[in-house]
């Protein structure tokens, strides 16, 4: 019980820093395409604040080992969520107009997929999310 209560504990620690970290990523001005690749056993790479999609798309890609798929954003942000228990098996991702909503549907997806303690392993957001 006191490891499931300090997991989760850690969980909320680091979604509150999410946030904070978010809000001052709000505050600056950029370009405005982004692209996130997902992986196998929690491997991602992450591109904002690109030009172009296929730029971002590209960048997001090479930055994510193994074999990955890319999802864009544009004026949007992309959350990635895995299961803390096991890192290689159920997992959630999600592309939102808003980071909160994006954090929230990615944590929701792990818990539809099977996840028993699903945290956010990696967000991102262009210019505009």
């Amino acid at each position: 019980m006191t490891s499931f209560s300090s997991a989760r504990r850690r969980a909320m620690i680091v979604f509150a820093l999410t946030l904070a970290i978010a809000g001052a990523r709000f505050a600056t001005e950029a370009w405005a395409a982004g692209a996130f690749a997902i992986g196998k056993c929690g491997a991602y790479g992450q591109a904002y604040d690109f030009a172009g999609e296929a730029d971002a798309r590209a960048a997001a890609l090479k930055r994510c080992d193994g074999a990955c798929k890319a999802v864009t954003m544009k004026r949007a942000c992309a959350a990635f969520s895995i299961d803390m228990t096991n890192p290689c098996g159920a997992h959630g991702y999600a592309v939102r107009p808003q980071i909160s909503s994006s954090l929230n549907e990615a944590t929701r997806k792990c818990y539809e997929f099977g996840g028993k303690e699903c945290v956010i392993r990696a967000w991102a957001c262009d210019a505009k999310g």
